[in-house]
């Protein structure tokens, strides 16, 4: 039974927020009772296929983890991609002129390469961020999924940034949990948002502390602190944050799990700053969470690569990586700044404090990505990294020239012309 439903959300025949049918009356359609059909409907929650809605019975869930891929989205041919979130080639390190600083490795070897772990201790306690238990994982989504299944069981609450990162909210889903939003401004999550999802039941919350996937939001000072306050209320709360930006963020490092935090764990990804092909993250976190995950890891995949450690160790040792990461940050600010005071000039409100990305409030997304398709280019639509918030558009600023940023906000403007002018989300 339960492999005839996740065929049919697979195959299109049931939808993203589809109601299945109620127990009794398909147990008596079927001829078969209702304990099997509760039994194969529990099946689809654990696998994150569907979950449960109160009184409107169960529902195919918004993202369910059907294809082993998501395939990129393609692109018209000759439209100018600003859509798919990637850094600037030109700005990444030549990875393989950098010697991988690691012997050849055989089983029983330590799983974390020392130089390795000496430089991510120094970087995150120089950014106020304990590092007394770290562990190293396959990318920032690997380290979530690991700290998420090391606390949480299927039918928990996260709280999640909306909008936010679509493979956060896809992740949650497939591991079967229930996702209550929050709200994103420039600063990062709002604190009553935050305090009324914890307030409803949420058992952890998800943050992007710089360079926030889509809206470019950075903690600032005082919001970290109003984030910090309303966490220490719920002392055994797990709290993650996703640094995937790191040094290429274009604002300072900020944290919130500080203090006598119980259960949390800090994510750093190498992707946007070294080479999304690194699959290298560093975790650090209290005792019992990084210990949970390195034991998951030892019974699975056993340790990530030394040869791709010993590459981003080589990359962080060296003084031209340092300057060029420098480089590539100014040069993000720049492109940043310049779509978004191109956007001002013609009224449009958007939000871009770091980051690869600027978020644009529109009235219709559909319209507004059809008529700048029409115009050449080809940008990302707002709906999957939203839950409640209002319709937006995303543009990768990455490798937006000046020249070119002023075309696309002319015609962003003229794009929204006919709705009137937009206002900040």
């Amino acid at each position: 039974m339960a492999a005839s439903i996740e065929d049919g959300v697979r195959a299109g025949a049931l939808a993203p927020g589809d109601t299945l049918p109620p127990v009794r009356a398909l147990a008596a359609e079927l001829g078969l009772s209702a304990a099997t059909i509760a039994s194969a409907y529990r099946s689809l929650r654990l696998r994150g296929v569907a979950s449960g809605a109160g009184r409107r019975g169960t529902q195919v869930t918004a993202r369910p983890p059907l294809v082993a891929e998501r395939p990129s989205l393609p692109t018209a041919p000759g439209l100018r991609d600003v859509a798919e979130g990637n850094p600037d080639p030109r700005l990444l390190p030549a990875v393989k002129r950098i010697a991988a600083r690691a012997p050849a490795t055989l089983y029983g070897a330590p799983t974390v390469l020392p130089e390795l772990l000496r430089l991510a201790v120094r970087d995150f306690e120089r950014d106020g961020i304990a590092a007394a238990h770290v562990a190293v994982m396959g990318g920032a989504m690997d380290g979530i999924e690991r700290v998420l299944q090391a606390h949480l069981r299927p039918g928990d609450t996260v709280a999640v940034e909306d909008p936010g990162y679509t493979a956060v909210l896809d992740l949650v889903g497939a591991l079967g949990l229930g996702a209550r939003p929050v709200a994103v401004d420039d600063s990062g999550p709002v604190r009553g948002a935050l305090h009324d999802a914890l307030r409803g039941g949420a058992q952890a919350f998800i943050l992007t502390p710089r360079a926030q996937n889509p809206t470019g939001a950075a903690l600032d000072a005082a919001r970290a602190r109003e984030l910090r306050r309303v966490l220490d209320a719920h002392p055994d709360a797990l709290v993650i944050e996703d640094d995937h930006a790191g040094p290429v963020a274009g604002a300072p490092a900020r944290t919130v799990c500080g203090g006598r935090r119980r259960r949390w764990a800090v994510v750093r990804s190498v992707s946007k700053s070294l080479g999304p092909d690194l699959r290298v993250a560093l975790l650090a976190g209290d005792e019992a969470t990084v210990a949970r995950v390195r034991g998951r890891q030892a019974v699975g995949a056993g340790w990530v690569s030394h040869i791709l450690q010993g590459r981003v160790a080589g990359l962080w040792s060296d003084p031209s990586c340092e300057a060029l990461l420098r480089t590539a940050a100014d040069a993000y600010a720049e492109r940043r700044e310049g779509l978004l005071g191109a956007l001002r000039a013609r009224g449009i409100a958007a939000h871009g404090r770091s980051g690869l990305n600027v978020w644009i409030p529109v009235r219709e997304e559909s319209a507004s990505i059809a008529f700048l398709a029409a115009r050449g280019w080809a940008v990302r639509a707002g709906e999957r990294y939203r839950t409640k918030s209002a319709p937006a558009i995303r543009i990768t600023i990455a490798t937006l020239t000046a020249r070119e940023a002023a075309r696309l906000a002319a015609d962003v403007a003229e794009s929204q012309r006919g709705f009137g002018r937009t206002s900040a989300a």
